[in-house]
């Protein structure tokens, strides 16, 4: 040691370890380096004088709807020819008429150009109660994080207040909701995020941790019995990679920061994690922890919990973190697994270090085509045993085959014409296959070239056990890039009265054809009930495959034309398509959470005993209930205080 140094103590070279100054090989990423994550999510500028000016980011506004999924210069609409194209460049069909598309919904949907309604352009002030302000709260955060931003601005409170569940985009677009965050705040670091909790907890206030806004379960929904002032900790503001080893394949990111940057970032210096869900342009490394997320690349890189080697949340009681950042620990319960699915019940996740990979050398895409969803099952089924499941595998039904047909763009040259034509006359005349029970598998292989070569040899081998034949790399593109725009056929869809949503379970792979059936069974006979204008359109496919099961995802939407509330409509048949999955065998989500819409379940689901070990692990860690989102515990856990 050089003259004049002291021995640092044992706390501080942990400190150190943890923070990435002692490690060799790592890369520091300040703020600059990060530059593109500030570019795209927005300058939100210097905090607002008055908790009355508007703070929410310009850019992210210009970018993002408030009231619908995704990116404003992105969606479906009707052209002046009457046909159904998508607009925008961001994605492959962007910019592209679709001939199909409305020829199916026509059939499938009954649609109708004259029943449609734009979605308001702003939110209706009249419907939004003033805001209730704790003063004492504002005055006391202000003087201790004097450039933080705040808001209580109309749009602010407005865009906070909801997720992406069926009833919050049709409260956005055509109605109101009961009652709205009163104040938001937007933290820059994880020393904020303390300030702010321990604001909350001296003043009582109630908080609601925000990050991508991509929710699908309610759980970003004000509990309606509250009383005490709402605030929305946007999280979007702490976007930076902190810190990336090279050596030990890791990267410390701040939570707010949204997949597709992390990925960018990560992708300049030849890394990924490889964590790619339905919604990882829009949703947060926070929101993937808080919810337990799983990404569309499982088989390869893991969930989000085979992916996290460390995690820092704030709670009212202090910071909750292990000491060391090691691959596994042998000291009691695995307090990140208290954090991971948490739904923002205990605290506010600020900062996570993640496993990470080389970014693959080669990519490749396929698709197979079997004659029904029974073959494609026992193809996938035998794809888990044999444990060869490429980067992503996803088989669809008959009904969504037929959607991402109709999705198509307009034909290219005579010859593609001609080609089109005599693969259709091949696999349904020389291969027997049945249109109306077609099923296919999207691929996505990940690796070197020669890992890729021997893994599509071994996929296909054992496809055609199962009368599957290749559909080729462009069809297993398309599918795959296809599941982003989801959601905005939803949107588009409202418009025209139609009313939806998804819903995923986990099953096992004994009961994944009946768990299909009896679920379908279940919700035709409900919309029987309804008297509907035009049958309804349900479809599944399986998403993510382990050695005892999968995970199947559910497409629900229904002509809501003379349903006095369709909302409640969809609601009574997505409680009754839960109740069927629950007695086929499933569970009661995968990867989409409990929040609000699934509370009902839990009990059953984790037993009274557990219920009363989570509800006892937040008395003690929140007695005052700063955390208030009501999520995941039953109604009649703790409220407001």
């Amino acid at each position: 040691m050089a003259e004049g140094q002291s021995d640092p103590s044992a706390a501080q070279r942990r400190l150190a370890v943890l923070t990435g100054h002692l490690r060799a090989g790592n890369i520091s990423l300040s703020a600059e380096n990060c530059s593109s994550t500030d570019a795209r999510r927005g300058n939100r500028g210097s905090a607002p004088s008055s908790g009355d000016q508007r703070a929410f980011p310009v850019k992210r506004q210009e970018e993002l709807k408030w009231n619908g999924w995704g990116y404003l210069d992105s969606g479906f609409r009707m052209n002046e020819n009457g046909q159904i194209e998508f607009h925008g460049k961001r994605y492959l069909i962007g910019g592209q008429e679709l001939p199909h598309l409305r020829d199916y919904l026509e059939q499938h949907l009954g649609l109708d150009e004259s029943m449609y309604r734009p979605p308001r352009e702003l939110p209706n002030e009249a419907d939004i109660a003033p805001p209730v302000l704790n003063k004492s709260f504002i005055a006391d955060l202000t003087e201790r994080v004097k450039d933080i931003l705040q808001s209580s601005a109309i749009m602010d409170r407005v865009v906070h207040s909801h997720g992406h569940t069926l009833e919050e985009m049709y409260a956005m677009c055509y109605g109101k909701m009961s009652r709205y965050v009163d104040y938001v705040v937007w933290p820059s670091n994880h020393d904020d995020v303390l300030q702010i909790v321990e604001c909350a907890a001296q003043h009582n206030v109630c908080l609601i941790p925000c990050g991508g806004a991509t929710n699908v379960s309610g759980a970003l929904m004000c509990p309606t019995n509250e009383k005490r002032m709402i605030v929305s900790v946007d999280m979007t503001k702490m976007n930076r990679v902190l810190w990336v080893d090279k050596e030990n394949l890791t990267v410390h990111a701040e939570a707010g920061i949204i997949g597709q940057d992390l990925e960018h970032e990560l992708g300049k210096l030849g890394f990924c994690t490889g964590h790619e869900p339905d919604s990882m342009e829009l949703s947060s490394l926070g929101g993937w922890i808080a919810t337990r997320a799983s990404g569309m690349k499982k088989n390869v890189y893991g969930n989000i919990e085979d992916l996290v080697v460390r995690i820092r949340m704030v709670t009212p009681k202090g910071t909750m973190e292990k000491s060391c950042m090691v691959p596994r620990l042998s000291a009691g319960p695995d307090i990140h697994h208290m954090m991971m699915g948490s739904e923002g019940m205990f605290g506010i996740v600020t900062e996570a270090t993640l496993r990470i990979r080389p970014v693959p050398q080669t990519r490749k895409y396929g698709s197979i085509l079997f004659p029904d969803f029974t073959n494609g099952v026992g193809f996938m089924r035998e794809i888990a045993k044999q444990r060869c499941a490429p980067a992503s595998i996803r088989l669809v039904d008959n009904e969504q085959f037929q959607l991402g047909h109709a999705m198509k763009g307009p034909p290219g040259s005579m010859f593609t014409t001609w080609m089109d034509a005599m693969k259709k006359l091949y696999v349904t005349k020389f291969k027997g296959y049945d249109p109306q029970t077609l099923t296919g598998c999207t691929l996505l292989f990940e690796g070197t070239k020669e890992e890729v070569a021997i893994q599509e040899k071994r996929v296909y081998s054992i496809a055609a056990q199962f009368r599957g034949m290749a559909g080729g790399e462009e069809n297993g593109r398309r599918g795959y890039l296809l599941t982003f725009l989801i959601a905005y056929i939803r949107d588009f869809g409202l418009q025209y009265l139609f009313v939806g949503d998804s819903f995923e379970t986990s099953v096992p792979w004994p009961r994944v054809l009946s768990l299909c059936r009896n679920v379908k069974d279940c919700l035709r006979r409900e919309c029987s009930k309804l008297n509907l204008v035009h049958p309804p359109l349900i479809s599944c496919r399986v998403t993510q495959t382990y050695d005892c099961g999968a995970c199947v995802y559910f497409y629900m939407a229904i002509n809501s034309k003379g349903l006095a509330d369709p909302v409640a409509a969809a609601d009574t048949l997505e409680v009754a398509a839960r109740n069927e999955i629950l007695a086929s065998g499933g569970s009661v989500s995968h990867h989409h959470g409990i929040g609000k819409l699934r509370k009902k379940w839990v009990t059953e689901t984790l037993s009274s005993e557990g219920v009363a070990a989570i509800r006892a692990l937040k008395d003690h860690i929140d007695p005052k209930n700063i955390f208030g989102a009501n999520n995941l515990l039953p109604d009649d856990s703790t409220t407001g205080h």
